[in-house]
């Protein structure tokens, strides 16, 4: 590398939390200060007959800066963060409404998509910031559908957590920096 050159490190950052914790306000507090071109990836299909999800899609626009730019991608995240450069920062949101426009998919598929999905982010050019929901501290949903996507996103979650630079959970008015409050587990088994 020259002198010439600028020096760019890349950053991979989870926020996790539960419903209505911060943990979207969270990701565009850190995605402001990467002084990086932001652009914001909504994984939500908007579907106009749904006023509360509408109400919940307007609330998320009306808090991002008119410079940040937006890309609908209900599924093809891998692709973006592929395409990403070092200007950029990615924030994703969210994981688990992108897993559940995939929740159809076999098991084969499925571990097959969030294995391009993790090596797209282990080789990103942005900084990426992901928001996560924490869908396991309830009860375990009565039916299947709910316990996929429950273990799919929990899964999910655990991966991105053990590669990703910085780890926050967003809970009760605070974000709590898990890298340096926590111990890693071990590896978690790829399925």
């Amino acid at each position: 590398m020259t002198n010439s050159e600028p020096t760019t490190s890349r950053q991979l950052i989870l926020v996790t939390g539960p419903a209505r914790s911060g943990k979207s306000e969270w990701a565009e507090t850190l995605a402001a200060g990467s002084e990086k071109q932001v652009i914001y990836v909504a994984t939500g299909q908007v579907d106009e007959a749904d006023l509360e999800w509408l109400r919940r899609l307007d609330q998320h626009r009306s808090r991002r800066p008119v410079d940040w730019a937006t890309l609908e991608v209900p599924i093809e995240l891998s692709a973006v963060v592929r395409a990403s450069k070092p200007s950029d920062c990615l924030l994703i949101d969210s994981l688990g409404t992108w897993t559940a426009n995939l929740l159809e998919q076999e098991a084969a598929v499925w571990a097959t998509t969030q294995q391009d999905l993790l090596a797209s982010l282990k080789s990103a050019a942005a900084d990426v910031i992901l928001v996560g929901e924490e869908t396991g501290w309830g009860v375990v949903p009565a039916y299947p559908a709910g316990r996929l996507f429950r273990d799919r996103l929990g899964n999910l979650v655990r991966h991105i957590g053990a590669i990703a630079d910085n780890v926050y959970l967003a809970t009760g008015g605070y974000a709590l920096d898990l890298r340096a409050l926590g111990t890693p587990l071990p590896p978690v088994a790829k399925n």
